[in-house]
C-alpha cells in the first residue's frame, strides 16, 4: 500500500468534515468488497489496516479440515498447524490471505466505494445538522431562480424556499442576495439531504425579536404568540416575567430601534406588540390596538367575543379588510365580533323589555277558585305560603299551587279538603260581592 493512503484519507476527513473513523470504517468495507469482487472470496473476510506500519491486511476465517475441499472455506489441518501449533480438526482460524496487489480493477473499485459512502456520509451529516437545527433562523444567499421556487445557499448546503414560502411584495428576489430564513423542515432525499426555508412562518418573527431582544433571549420577557400575514402585518403578545421590567418596552427598544430592525429584515411588514394578560377581556382588547375598546361582553362556553367600540374607532378596530380583528382573534384564539357604540344601543333599544314576573292578591285568587278569602289564606297556610289578609299578594308561582291542588286533582295538604268547598247558600257571603269592597285597601 502507498505509504501516505493513510495521511491522505485523514486529511481528506478533515477536508470534508467527517469523523475520521467514519471514513476509515469506509475505506475497509470499500476494501472489503473489492477483495470479493476480485477474488470470488466466501465466507468470513476482513481487512485490518495497520496505521503504524502504514500496511493492508486481508484476514480469512476458516474452519481446520484433514482434506480440503472448498479452499475458500477450509485449511488443511497440517498448514493450520503451521500458523497455530495447538490447531486442532474443527478450529476456526484465521488466515492472511492478503494479495501481493489487489490490482486495478480493485483499486478502481475500492475508489468509487469510497466516494459514494463519503457522498452518503456527507448527506447524513448535512442531515442530522441541520435536522438539529430545524425552526431556527439562519442566514443565507440567494443562488438561483427556478419555476417560482428559490434556491438558497447555507455553506456547503443548498436549501429550498418554496414559492408558497415566500412573502410576495419581496419577489423577485435578487440573486446574491443575504436575507434570514426560517429552517422549516430537513428531508432526506437520493442526492443529499433537502433543507427547507421559510420566509412567512410566524417562527421567523419570534426567532429575529430573541436576535434583536437580550430580554427575550436570557428569558425575562416571553414571546407569548405570533400571528401574521407575512409582508403586510403582524402581532406579538409579550409578557414580563420580572415587574421592572415592561415587555411592550423592551421588544420596542429605544427610539423603535429594536423593532424597527425586524420590520427592515421583513420587508416592511408592520408589526403590533401588545401585552399579553390572563384576563380574556384585557388580552383581547391589548389585541386589538391601536383601536381603543369601550366595553367586551364574553361569552365562555362558545368562546367568542363582543367587543363595542367607539363609532369612531370603528374602522380602526376592524382594520384594513378586517386584518386587524382578523389577527386578534387568531392571536387570542377567541372569536371576535366587533360592533360601533351607535348600532349597540339600538339593539338594546330594540330588545323586548322583560316581562314582569305575575303577582295575584289573594282576594282575586278566592274569586276566582270559588272560596272565600278566608279559606284561601288558611289553604295557602297549609302550603307553607305567608298570607296575612284578603289584600295580601303572592306570586303567580304561589297561586299556581293553589289552584293545582283545587282544581287540578293534585293530592290534597294535610288538613285540606280533598274537594272545594260547595258554593255558599243564600244570604252568605259571596267573595265575589267582598272582592269589590276591599278594592284598594292595605294590606293588615
Amino acid at each position: 500500500m502507498n505509504a501516505g493512503f493513510l495521511d491522505a484519507m485523514k486529511d481528506l476527513a478533515e477536508e470534508r468534515g467527517l469523523a475520521y473513523d467514519v471514513l476509515r470504517d469506509t475505506v475497509i468495507a470499500a476494501l472489503e468488497s473489492a477483495y470479493r469482487k476480485r477474488h470470488g472470496a466466501q465466507g468470513a473476510v476482513r481487512v485490518e489496516l495497520d496505521e503504524a506500519r502504514q500496511a493492508i491486511r486481508v484476514i480469512a476465517t476458516r474452519e481446520v479440515v484433514e482434506h480440503v475441499r472448498d479452499p475458500h472455506l477450509e485449511i488443511a489441518h497440517a498448514h493450520a498447524i503451521r500458523l497455530k501449533p495447538d490447531a486442532v480438526i474443527g478450529d476456526q482460524i484465521d488466515v492472511e490471505v492478503t494479495p501481493k496487489d489487489f490490482g486495478r480493477i480493485a483499486a478502481q473499485t475500492a475508489k468509487q466505494v469510497v466516494v459514494q459512502r463519503i457522498r452518503e456520509a456527507e448527506r447524513e451529516a448535512v442531515f442530522s445538522e441541520f435536522a438539529a437545527r430545524r425552526d431556527e433562523t439562519v442566514t443565507g444567499e440567494i443562488q438561483r431562480r427556478d419555476d417560482g421556487n428559490v434556491f438558497v445557499a447555507l455553506g456547503r448546503v443548498e436549501a429550498l424556499l418554496p414559492a408558497r414560502e415566500q412573502i410576495a411584495s419581496e419577489r423577485p428576489y435578487a440573486i446574491h442576495r443575504r436575507l434570514k430564513l426560517y429552517i422549516l423542515d430537513v428531508r432526506r432525499s437520493a442526492r443529499n439531504a433537502q433543507v427547507v426555508v421559510s420566509r412567512t412562518h410566524p417562527g421567523l418573527v419570534r426567532r429575529l425579536f430573541e436576535l434583536e431582544v437580550p430580554e427575550v433571549q436570557e428569558g425575562i420577557v416571553e414571546i407569548k404568540a405570533v400571528e401574521r400575514e407575512p409582508g403586510l402585518r403582524a402581532k406579538i403578545a409579550v409578557v414580563s416575567h420580572d415587574e421592572r421590567v415592561d415587555p411592550v418596552g423592551a421588544c420596542v427598544g429605544h427610539r423603535g430601534a429594536r423593532v424597527q430592525a425586524v420590520v427592515d429584515e421583513l420587508a416592511g411588514e408592520k408589526i403590533d406588540i401588545v401585552r399579553y394578560s390572563d384576563d380574556a377581556k384585557t388580552y383581547i382588547s391589548n389585541a386589538l390596538n391601536p383601536a381603543v375598546v369601550s366595553q367586551i361582553l364574553i361569552d365562555d362556553e362558545a368562546r367568542s367575543a363582543l367587543v363595542i367600540v367607539p363609532d369612531d374607532q370603528l374602522s380602526l378596530a376592524i382594520g384594513k379588510k378586517g386584518q386587524n380583528v382578523r389577527l386578534a382573534a387568531r392571536l387570542t384564539g377567541w372569536r371576535i365580533d366587533i360592533v360601533g357604540m351607535t348600532e349597540w344601543q339600538a339593539r338594546r333599544q330594540s330588545e323586548p323589555a322583560p316581562a314582569e314576573p305575575e303577582e295575584v292578591r289573594v282576594y282575586d285568587l278566592a274569586a276566582e277558585l270559588g272560596i272565600t278569602a278566608k279559606d284561601a289564606i288558611d289553604y295557602l297556610a297549609e302550603l307553607g305560603i305567608e298570607a296575612t289578609s284578603h289584600a295580601s299578594i303572592i306570586s303567580g308561582e304561589q297561586a299556581d299551587q293553589l289552584r293545582q291542588v283545587l282544581q287540578g286533582g293534585a293530592p290534597a295538604a294535610a288538613g285540606m279538603p280533598d274537594e272545594a268547598p260547595e258554593a255558599a247558600p243564600d244570604g252568605a257571603d259571596d267573595p265575589t260581592d267582598v272582592a269589590p269592597a276591599l278594592d284598594g285597601a292595605g294590606e293588615s
